[in-house]
């Protein structure tokens, strides 16, 4: 079978993918936005007019982290946040599998949760405490983003979108490429002046970042701002 050939904005011929995994020492992502500049004038250009990327580290629990995920979705900022500080107090502050499912529904409701969302919480609290979904930062470090994308999207209401920014900024995962993401599509056409590419498009786009690829996408999702006024999101501050 011929190899098939992507060819780059820039003209640029694509980096070829590794043929087997490779240890790399960890870098930061202020360190890896060096690295991909060095690497592509485009990225060059946005870490100069944008600056180093941010990362924050968590401040959250991974278990947490999943519950404020589901309780912002489809929601706008100060909603979002109301009903999530309920949340809380109606936990007492203890955001626990084993305490949301002992929390009677009309409480969770009382909270502002949707039927949904609720159920949605319980199933994630489920599968934590049976195993189908791992939070323990040892036995996660294990783990393949790919697999833990497949347990997450197990969860009834996170799909594999809401597990994909688990990784980047929960976990800190480095070569997440949320390719389903418009606004990292719609930045990467911007920014490297091409039609919006299709997420198939953009996963072939993506090769030659690795294994840096949560920074672009933080850049594509800059880029969107930048450069076509995007709101900004939970994600891009």
């Amino acid at each position: 079978m011929d190899r098939v050939v992507i060819s780059r904005p820039d003209g640029a011929a694509p980096a070829s993918p590794p043929t087997a995994k490779a240890v790399r020492p960890k870098v930061s992502p202020r360190e890896a936005a060096k690295i991909l500049a060095g690497r592509d004038p485009v990225l060059a250009r946005l870490v100069a007019e944008v600056g180093p990327p941010s990362f924050p580290r968590p401040a959250d629990s991974n278990f947490a982290t999943l519950v404020r995920s589901v309780v912002y979705q489809q929601l706008a900022g100060a909603a979002a946040s109301a009903i999530h500080g309920r949340l809380v107090r109606v936990l007492d502050g203890d955001v626990a599998p084993e305490r949301l499912l002992a929390t009677p529904g009309e409480l969770l409701r009382g909270a502002g949760l949707s039927a949904r969302k609720v159920a949605s919480l319980r199933d994630l609290s489920a599968k934590v405490l049976d195993g189908t979904v791992v939070l323990d930062s040892r036995r996660l470090a294990r783990l393949s983003d790919e697999e833990i994308v497949a347990r997450l999207s197990a969860v009834l209401g996170i799909g594999k979108w809401s597990a994909e920014i688990f990784l980047m900024f929960q976990l800190r995962r480095m070569d997440v490429w949320p390719t389903g993401d418009l606004g990292v599509r719609k930045g990467y056409g911007l920014a490297w002046r091409i039609p919006t590419p299709t997420p198939k498009q953009l996963d072939l786009l993506g090769e030659p970042y690795h294994p840096y690829r949560s920074v672009v996408a933080w850049y594509c999702w800059r880029a969107a701002q930048r450069y076509a006024g995007s709101a900004a999101t939970a994600v891009t501050g």
